[in-house]
């Protein structure tokens, strides 16, 4: 079991004119933490429009900041969006490769297509075809990082000519590949094409089981890689916060975790969204307990001897997750370790959860509950790897390399050489060549004398 924390950036409001700078800052503070802790990896989103839910949108900027002030945890695009409307992928291929470098090898990527009208409309993508746009996008950023040059791609959503991408990534072929989960649908997409699932279904380990088997199945089965690798990983995400005791531990984390399921909500399945006005929080706060996220929900939480993803049974969704004590995570976590689950992501920056109560959680996981798991993961994570040896090599075995072939012979001239070649200008051509020859002798009076002909 490997563990990572996740962040949206998410800021209530009342803002203030400090307000992002400071809930960026103590980002990067409990990042640098996580990292002299032990902690495996910090993952960061992509989204856009996105008010008091999400203010992340442009993670490669907050993980580059990550990556110069820590030495080891790995920096997770979770996700970048692939679409080509959103982020044209070449674009993406240089921004990974470049994470890549500054970072020494620390980035995983993963790609994911929002269901949000707030993104899909501001960007104007079609939401019938998001899938389909998003694996183009992703499969040709995969191209442009690997292929020595990018030997050119004309397809429904994206139309590029040959080109070297530069630069390229320290990992090869390239970095792990992921993509964002919310449903069985999507782990058997991620299985399918031999990346790893980012799960963000906020399940018990008792679903993750399945969830589990059903990739691995389908890996075995119908697996064959979109990537030159195959990343065969399944996370879970979880709210979570610590406490000495369970009250004090929901008492700091529990309103965070159930305004992240309710903002979530509010973009994606029933909010009403006015730019630059609605105030999402204070709809939270009036509508909880219409909505399944009444405070008393909390109390009832605390009546069950383990904990769970969801905080009452019904109707409600609200989060809980792994919100409780030491002890209480120790038996949390175990489940899911026997579940098979790879890593567990924590969500502790939410709502108005404080930035102490969140360095505090994260000391205290390191001090009392993270090692006896990183003292058996390196034997499980080998047992693991020696048992799905022989799925790996059926996937790949049914990969399929159909990029195009480099033209023999191509080029691209510069744009002058290029007008001038077309209107058939040899006395222009000529003067190019001068131009050159003058440029490489380093003589800047010749150079000059020729453009003054």
């Amino acid at each position: 079991m490997k563990f990572g924390i996740f962040y949206e950036h998410q800021l209530p409001r009342p803002w203030d004119d400090d307000s992002e700078r400071v809930l960026i800052q103590n980002a990067l503070e409990q990042v640098e933490l996580a990292d002299k802790l032990g902690f495996d990896y910090v993952w960061e989103v992509e989204h856009h429009f996105l008010e008091e839910y999400s203010h992340s949108s442009a993670p490669e900027i907050f993980l580059a900041a990550c990556s110069q002030r820590t030495k080891n945890i790995r920096l997770g695009h979770g996700i970048i969006q692939t679409a080509p409307k959103y982020n044209h992928p070449a674009r993406t291929a240089e921004r990974v490769a470049t994470l890549d470098l500054v970072s020494n090898g620390r980035v995983d990527f993963g790609s994911g297509e929002s269901s949000s009208e707030a993104e899909l409309g501001g960007f104007t993508i079609d939401p019938v075809t998001k899938r389909e746009q998003w694996k183009e996008g992703l499969e040709v950023a995969i191209r442009c990082m690997t292929e020595v040059p990018f030997t050119g791609h004309k397809g429904e959503y994206v139309e590029m000519p040959p080109r070297n991408v530069v630069p390229k990534p320290v990992q090869k072929p390239h970095p792990p590949l992921w993509v964002a989960c919310s449903r069985r649908e999507t782990i058997l997409l991620a299985a399918e094409l031999g990346i790893g699932a980012l799960t963000f279904a906020f399940i018990d380990p008792e679903e993750a089981v399945h969830w589990v088997n059903d990739y691995f199945k389908t890996l075995e089965e119908k697996g064959s890689p979109i990537g030159k690798a195959i990343n065969p990983e399944v996370s879970c995400v979880t709210p979570m916060m610590l406490g000495r005791t369970e009250e004090e531990a929901v008492m700091r984390g529990a309103e965070g975790g159930n305004f992240f399921g309710y903002s979530l909500g509010h973009y994606y399945v029933f909010g009403d969204h006015e730019p630059g006005k609605t105030d999402v929080w204070a709809q939270y706060v009036e509508r909880r307990a219409a909505q399944g996220y009444d405070p008393e929900a909390v109390k009832a939480a605390l009546e069950q001897d383990r904990l769970g993803a969801k905080i009452s049974s019904g109707d409600s969704t609200g989060l809980r997750g792994a919100t409780g004590t030491p002890a209480q995570l120790r038996e949390y976590i175990r489940r899911f370790e026997d579940a098979g689950v790879d890593q567990l992501i924590f969500v502790m920056q939410a709502g108005k959860n404080k930035h102490e109560h969140i360095m505090e959680s994260l000391q205290m996981f390191a001090d009392e509950v993270m090692p006896e798991f990183k003292e058996r993961e390196p034997k499980l994570r080998e047992q693991k790897m020696d048992r799905i040896q022989p799925i790996l090599e059926k996937a790949m075995a049914r990969k399929i390399d159909d990029a195009p072939r480099l033209p023999e012979g191509y080029s691209f001239p510069a744009m002058p050489k290029a007008m001038m070649r077309a209107s058939g200008n040899k006395e222009g051509e000529a003067f190019l060549d001068k131009f050159a020859d003058a440029r490489a002798s380093g003589n800047r009076d010749s150079t000059l004398g020729i453009l003054g002909q």
